[in-house]
């Protein structure tokens, strides 16, 4: 029997997937939940009233989900499709395919498109408004220098981070070419890319215990502001144990933002002040995802295992949903030197 977490953790939400969860993501408009497994299912839940609303089961793995609006939303899935689903009707149909499983989606609202990465190394754009019917649907395939980990968007900039510690980053108004392409700055296979809400740039994060502050501005006042920090650790007689940073997540009003690791553990930050604001009591298992609610009252906290040490009896997967105290997440003003009298 395993120990229940203490209710600091937040609310475990009723009927979890029964496997590996690979994202969540709260809605823009509302406290629903999309919720995608390595159990083939996508799940909508509404997060405020823990209640399940919907189930859509795949062909394989779903490795990622988002919403389109509150009506609707897109998947990410392993069987190499891409679909859409309408959560009133259960209506779902596919949008398109890629040649190897899709690891990533994402919806641009100012583009109106669909984004997803393959293992195939390309990205490809996607019309929803589109007839139905891949060619009537897709917009273009835009070819990646490997494997697509991780995808994030803020306004027109869209960040595509790859195996090889590759990251590109396109304008949506002209995929032609990715407008920079760089080098990952942490030595390790990248985890998750988010970008800043504010539009400045993006944090990235390994396999191994660290985050990079990244910025888009390519002068050279701009690249000096760009740092690492290392995260998920601990330190036992003298050997330091270091674990993946499985997760980001921004705060929407204060800018703050989430991680997530193979520990165990949720540690909030201060980008700017470069200071730890917060860490929540240990989750049962790796933190495999994290959303904040569109008003940033709520956060989602996907505890499940991530097969880091390969198949071992683990935890089950559950997802937790807390209500976030403003002292977790707002920074805290710089101490200013007293003026002498």
């Amino acid at each position: 029997m395993s120990a229940a977490p203490p209710p600091s953790s937040g609310r475990e939400l009723a009927n979890p997937p029964s496997d590996g969860i690979s994202n969540l993501r709260f809605s823009n408009h509302s406290d629903h939940l999309l919720v995608s497994s390595w159990d083939k299912t996508v799940r909508l839940y509404d997060a405020g009233a823990n209640v399940l609303k919907g189930e859509f089961v795949h062909g394989g793995p779903v490795l990622d989900c988002c919403f389109h609006d509150d009506s609707s939303g897109f998947s990410a899935c392993a069987d190499h499709t891409v679909r859409r689903y309408v959560f009133s009707s259960g209506k779902e149909d596919i949008l398109g395919r890629h040649d190897a499983p899709v690891r990533c989606v994402e919806y641009s609202y100012a583009a109106g498109q669909v984004i997803t990465g393959s293992w195939d190394k390309t990205l490809k754009c996607w019309d929803p408004r589109g007839a139905s019917g891949p060619d009537r649907t897709l917009v273009g395939t835009y070819q990646q220098p490997e494997r697509v980990y991780s995808l994030s968007l803020v306004g027109h900039h869209l960040v595509v981070a790859t195996a090889g510690r590759r990251v590109n980053v396109y304008d949506l108004r002209n995929m032609s070419q990715p407008e920079q392409r760089r080098e990952s700055s942490l030595k390790y296979q990248t985890r998750c890319v988010r970008c800043y809400p504010n539009g400045t740039g993006f944090a990235l994060s390994s396999v191994e215990g660290r985050v990079a502050m990244e910025f888009f501005d390519l002068s050279e006042a701009g690249q000096a502001k760009k740092y690492a920090f290392k995260c998920h650790r601990k330190s036992e007689a003298g050997r330091d144990t270091v674990y993946p940073v499985n997760a980001i997540a921004f705060h929407p009003i204060y800018g703050t933002f989430a991680t997530g690791g193979c520990d165990g553990y949720v540690n909030v930050w201060d980008g700017n002040n470069k200071k730890r604001l917060y860490q929540y009591s240990k989750y049962p298992t790796s933190i495999a995802a994290l959303s904040f609610s569109r008003d940033g009252r709520l956060l989602a906290v996907a505890s499940s295992y991530t097969f880091e040490e390969g198949d071992m009896p683990h935890e089950p997967d559950a997802i937790f949903v807390r209500s976030v105290n403003e002292v977790e997440v707002k920074p805290k003003p710089k101490a200013l030197p007293t003026p002498p009298p």
